[in-house]
């Protein structure tokens, strides 16, 4: 693999900065690992990328893709991460999305990726319920066939931003009675404004809001809202899982953090040297640094093989788990850099208008909140530890 750009790449990344610099909302600055943001915020920079044709650089060309190469995605990837720009929410560019041009049917794909590609259509997630997590298979969601619609009855968990959804990808159980649990499941999309379909919110423990509780109760689905065939949708679900996972691995976020980390442990003294300066704390960067540096080769190889045709496959685990492990190894470290300037909730003081300064210095005010946050990659998406036992079978035979 050759790691030197060369001159039409190096101009590529000269475009897209200086288009980031001129276009990217200035009201939200810094605003990338917030999840406390008005609708209208979280959508603004995908709405300029729709205008530009920018806002799914990893589809086909024939359906709004850009047709990039692996290293321009990734240049892409990076140039976001160096402002921390407010990406496009995954939920319909990168997990819908691909399901409906892939195993959609050409009503669904003229209904439905325009406002993807747009951003004028909000997408969430009906995957995990509360019985059903890592074991997905044992989900018990209902669609019952009653004429020209499905009957949907269930409960789905930890549906992120589903208050602010107009769609949702459901998966339901068709066939109850399937000689395997995953062999009865089907791949159902969902207005959410439809009859019957309840969000409730879930608080956390800090007061904030970015998942919920799904409940639906006889809401009543055409049929031609199922993708592909029923009782296939395990299929389906383990393709889009597979491009989760893969871009779960955030190397570009994780290599701005560490970038941050360093000026951080610049700047906070310990027995009035800075702390960077300390061997135990640079020796943990380091080997993060080091870490970092491995997951970016695995990525690279896997965007190759993208591009060469083969489609994200059980390496979209190692990705996960390394990604993962190394954004809460990030954070871990940030918190404690920054001490105990970590320790106050900021809350109603540094995002609801409060006229109260933070104590501390502005880098320390997301700290804690950010790790806490952070604690939760290891478990969405499929936890690390199934992640492992893919990787036992899939690609080490075991």
């Amino acid at each position: 693999m050759n790691l030197e750009f060369t001159p039409e790449e190096i101009a590529f990344r000269q475009e897209v900065r200086a288009f980031i610099e001129a276009s990217y909302p200035k009201h939200l600055a810094d605003a990338g690992m917030r999840e406390d943001l008005p609708r209208e915020d979280f959508l603004a920079w995908h709405k300029v990328l729709g205008e530009k044709g920018w806002s799914v650089p990893a589809w086909p060309t024939e359906y709004g893709g850009t047709g990039w190469t692996p290293t321009q995605r990734y240049i892409w990837s990076e140039e976001n991460a160096r402002v921390n720009a407010l990406m496009p929410l995954p939920f319909g560019v990168s997990m819908v999305g691909p399901v409906i041009y892939s195993f959609g049917n050409d009503e669904q794909k003229a209904q439905h990726l325009p406002g993807i590609r747009s951003g004028d259509v909000w997408w969430c997630q009906g995957y995990s319920e509360p019985g059903a997590g890592s074991d997905l298979a044992s989900l018990k969601t209902t669609a019952v066939r009653d004429g020209d619609h499905y009957v949907i009855n269930g409960q789905k968990t930890w549906t992120t931003l589903a208050q602010y959804a107009d769609w949702g990808f459901f998966l339901c159980r068709t066939d109850p009675d399937a000689a395997k649990p995953q062999e009865g499941i089907s791949f159902i999309l969902v207005d959410m404004n439809t009859p019957g379909v309840e969000v409730r919110p879930i608080k956390l423990i800090d007061g904030g809001y970015e998942v919920n509780e799904t409940w639906l109760t006889d809401v009543r689905v055409p049929v031609e809202n199922l993708v592909g065939q029923e009782n296939m949708g395990w299929t389906y679900a383990k393709f889009l899982l597979a491009h989760e996972r893969s871009g779960i691995a955030g190397v570009a976020r994780s290599k701005r953090g560490v970038e941050k980390l360093r000026e951080i442990a610049g700047a906070e003294l310990l027995d009035g040297e800075p702390l960077m300066s300390d061997f135990d704390f640079a020796r943990k960067v380091s080997q993060l640094e080091i870490d970092l540096a491995a997951l970016e080769i695995t990525e690279l190889r896997t965007l190759a093989g993208e591009q060469a045709g083969k489609g994200p496959g059980p390496e979209s685990s190692i990705l996960k788990i390394k990604g993962t492990e190394i954004q809460q190894r990030l954070t871990e470290l940030t918190l404690e850099a920054v001490g105990s300037y970590g320790t106050p909730l900021y809350g109603s003081i540094a995002d609801a208008g409060s006229n109260q300064y933070p104590v501390g210095p502005d880098y320390a005010q997301h700290a804690a909140s950010t790790y806490f946050n952070m604690r939760k990659t290891s478990i969405y998406g499929g936890s690390n530890e199934i992640q492992r036992n893919i990787i036992s079978k899939m690609i080490l035979g075991l």
